[in-house]
């Protein structure tokens, strides 16, 4: 079984692994969501980053060892351990960040002190609004920055778009910092479309398509590597080449991963 989709540790397993995996002990697990603006989720207690959560982001959580909370993310299935200090008890979020970044404020004033900083897909309970503001329990966010849950983007592309010039981060999932599968679940989750989070599990999105009939929005896969087709002759991908989310011309792209070792295109896919 993939470690990264089983919610069970050496000691605890989720009970819809019973009979699957043993364990001593199974558990329905504890429902949680992150508190904090953005979290690693680690391979390991104090460990290295696989991936990242965002604020709203809902979690089971299946085992706890030294300060750390193992379990499954809510919006991809994904597991690992995250510090207990960035859960909390579910609030149940209203409305999410579609806005490439956001703040939240102390006051609902433009003037106002800001207290965090917010990536697009981070997700917010509103209890009301002030003026060009909404209440949260944190503070007072920007209403032209939210929209209601359910009320998805419908272009990936778009959203894509948002995130040029946002630093490449190995594991990352917010406008800080981001990988080729962390843009291309950002992309496509804002649009209310499934989508795991590594590039090898996204190959399993959709349908095979031809390398000769791109069209907008398929997905474009090297070994280690996705991006995702803008039009005819460009793709957006976030990218260790440069360090950075760009627009890249296709076939440049495709030759010059070949020429640096990456290998072929192996696949394409479209969602």
């Amino acid at each position: 079984m993939d470690s990264r989709l089983t919610p069970a540790t050496a000691r605890v397993a989720h009970e819809s692994l019973r009979g699957r995996v043993e364990a001593a002990r199974y558990t329905p697990g504890e429902v949680a969501e992150v508190v904090v603006p953005l979290a690693d989720l680690l391979a390991a207690p104090d460990g290295a980053r696989d991936r990242q959560v965002l604020l709203g982001d809902g979690f089971t959580v299946i085992d706890r060892e030294h300060g750390f909370a193992f379990g499954q993310a809510a919006k991809d299935g994904y597991c690992g351990w995250l510090r207990e200090t960035v859960l909390g008890p579910p609030v149940g979020p209203t409305h999410w960040v579609a806005a490439p970044a956001s703040h939240i404020y102390r006051a609902p004033r433009v003037q106002a002190q800001e207290t965090a900083s917010l990536s697009l897909g981070a997700r917010v309970r509103v209890t009301g609004t002030s003026g060009a503001f909404a209440e949260t329990p944190l503070g007072f966010v920007p209403s032209a920055h939210l929209r209601p849950i359910g009320d998805w983007f419908t272009d990936p592309v778009d959203v894509a778009h948002q995130f040029l010039g946002s630093p490449y981060l190995w594991g990352g999932n917010s406008r800080a910092g981001l990988d080729c599968s962390g843009l291309v679940q950002a992309a496509l989750l804002a649009c209310g479309w499934p989508c795991p989070a590594d590039s090898d599990l996204q190959l399993a999105l959709g349908q095979p398509v031809d390398q000769t009939g791109l069209m907008r929005g398929d997905l474009i896969f090297w070994k280690g590597h996705v991006a995702m087709i803008v039009d005819g002759e460009m793709m957006i991908h976030a990218t260790a080449h440069g360090m950075t989310t760009r627009l890249e011309p296709t076939a440049r792209a495709i030759a010059r991963i070949a020429a640096q070792g990456g290998g072929p295109v192996t696949a394409c896919r479209r969602p």
